[in-house]
């Protein structure tokens, strides 16, 4: 429906703004709105609202009048710095025939808004565009209606900008598709959550897989995975730490190695709106009205209830609940042991019918805000679909034999790899040096990277990439916090470990869906086998090149790499 004020107060979530199209997201959405109405019957979850947040879409043919009006085509395409683009964009007019609707959007929604990226190739299948572009949240709750407005039409103009950063430029060099060519809808949608004095946040993030790529335990490829985390969702979708279990087996933890390790790999913050007074005004800062604050900041808020385990250092064991003392830890156990709430059946129900819907394994991400009183069956939990898209997983039938998994002629090997299929012509290996490596150069280690991987694809070369830590992260201490657009030459990854850099494995990024939408192989090898990977031999090779953290060797014969899907196994032959 197109929007008008009967909108807001209307049980209908979508509006438009526009006549062109609606981009790859707000598709997904559109879709998986009707799906889910004629699909999920209310009175098998009475306890949820299910449903997605109100959203108004801006469709691709306001971005061309945007940037033809304003002449800006000549700044976006070229190498300009993000940060000039953004300026430039900032300066530029929207188009005047929606200035009064955004204004009426500022004016009727009274809690925080995204405003989110809905490009004509984002969530495409083979070139999904995950997490490229720019997001902007407003608090939207200043007094005057005009700042409201302004802080919306600044939203939506980074948003356009974001389209033209070198992240984007980069990825469509090595998705061989043209930046020129893109084109941009913009998504204004409520922010799933409640107010929490200064800020506001739901209680529950999540993405949901239905295909597993690292299945533990007896846990199947085809049994999903799902990544929670408190709080907004950036800390799933940037790589952060968050709590990953199998939908068929919700009370198995991960497999931590001990107490003390679950301590250590727990969340420990958490991202939020800010609806307080801002430090500094900065519109082309993606973060400029979030804030992330420790785990123990939400214990006044009431909101850990249903969420956390206690620590008992006395009796070096953990228990289900909040208790009065010891350290809480983010396992949502309450929720997943106990079933005080049935999200876990209710995501295993989306999840069946998303994957039949596009007919293919699914990605899901949600948001779930809890009824603190949850023995009043008037007041519902929410649960909010934030997207949805579909996941590439190839049918190949490989087979390792055991003898070919550690002998004298494998470079690597690992049991946890994500991914299936076979490759046999790359000669191009490039590694970071273990001798001088330390975290705290990882953002030049990202940035030497970046150079390197342009060099690649203007060669139209694909390589092995080997490295220490989380692949993709944004914390600069738990791995290298490149983006995939700095790393898109790769065809195998390698995440290993050192003393220096020892991190749990992740699969629950935007990072991680470009891998998979790609295929990508993946192999995550474990601090206890790094023995797994010949150094001798890799530091033999011919040297191409040779930075200070990262060098670039050739093989004289293309390497052979397996992946069996099925078993998650894989391993990497010299010859």
């Amino acid at each position: 429906m197109q929007l008008d004020k009967n909108f807001f107060t209307s049980e209908f979530p979508i509006s438009f703004l526009g006549e062109g199209e609606l981009g790859g997201k707000a598709k997904g959405l559109e879709f998986i709105y009707s799906v889910i109405k004629s699909e999920i019957d209310p009175d098998e979850f009475p306890e949820f609202d299910i449903n997605i947040p109100k959203m108004i879409v801006i469709k691709t043919d306001i971005f061309d009048t945007f940037m033809q009006s304003n002449n800006l085509y000549q700044i976006a395409l070229s190498e300009e710095s993000d940060e000039r683009i953004a300026l430039a964009f900032q300066q530029a007019d929207l188009p005047f025939n929606i200035l009064g609707d955004l204004r009426l959007i500022a004016t009727e929604i009274k809690q925080p808004l995204a405003v989110r990226s809905s490009s004509l190739l984002e969530d495409a299948a083979g070139a999904p565009f995950a997490g490229i572009y720019g997001t902007k949240m407003t608090p939207n709750n200043q007094f005057d209606i005009d700042t409201r407005f302004k802080k919306l039409t600044e939203a939506v103009k980074y948003v356009y900008a974001s389209a033209f950063f070198q992240s984007p430029k980069n990825y469509m060099k090595a998705t061989k598709h043209k930046i020129e060519n893109e084109k941009m809808a913009v998504i204004i949608q409520e922010v799933a959550g409640e107010k929490h004095g200064e800020k506001y946040y739901p209680e529950i993030s999540g993405v949901a897989r239905s295909y597993n790529f690292y299945p533990s335990g007896n846990s199947k490829p085809e049994d999903g995975v799902v990544n929670l985390a408190f709080g907004l969702g950036k800390t799933i979708v940037d790589g952060g730490v968050s709590w990953a279990y199998s939908p068929s087996n919700p009370k198995k933890d991960p497999p931590f190695k001990s107490v003390k390790d679950m301590l250590k790999q727990t969340q420990l913050k958490f991202w939020s709106v800010n609806l307080g007074q801002m430090h500094e005004y900065d519109p082309i800062n993606e973060t400029e009205y979030l804030f992330e604050k420790y785990i123990t900041e939400a214990e006044e808020d009431m909101t850990l209830k249903e969420l956390v385990s206690t620590y008992d250092a006395a009796a070096d064991r953990v228990w289900t609940g909040q208790s009065d003392d010891g350290p809480r830890i983010i396992t949502f156990a309450p929720i997943l042991k106990t079933k005080t709430i049935r999200l876990n059946k209710l995501i295993k129900k989306v999840l069946k019918i998303c994957e039949k819907a596009y007919n293919s394994p699914v990605e899901t991400e949600f948001a779930v805000t809890i009824n603190k009183n949850i023995y009043r069956t008037d007041i519902k939990h929410k649960f909010s679909f934030l997207q949805v898209r579909p996941m590439v997983v190839s049918s190949e039938e490989v087979t390792i034999k055991d003898e070919e998994f550690n002998n004298e002629n494998t470079l690597l090997s690992s049991e946890y790899v994500l991914g299936n299929g076979s490759i046999n012509n790359l000669t191009d290996i490039i590694y970071l040096k273990i001798g001088n490596f330390q975290a705290k150069y990882t953002y030049k280690i990202a940035e030497e990277l970046s150079v390197m991987n342009k060099k690649m694809i203007a060669e139209n070369k694909k390589y092995l990439l080997i490295g220490f830590g989380r692949w993709g992260t944004t914390d600069p201490w738990a791995g290298i916090p490149v983006d995939w657009s700095q790393i898109s030459g790769a065809k195998v990854i390698v995440e290993t470990s050192i003393e220096e850099m020892k991190q749990e494995m992740s699969q629950a990024s935007h990072f991680f869906h470009n891998i998979s939408s790609f295929e990508v192989s993946y192999f995550s090898i474990p601090f206890y086998n790094n023995e797994a990977i010949d150094w001798d031999w890799l530091y033999e090779l011919e040297t191409a090149e040779e930075t200070r953290f990262i060098k670039h060797a050739k093989t004289k014969k293309p390497l052979k790499i397996k992946v069996d899907g099925r078993t998650g196994k894989g391993i990497i032959l010299k010859k």
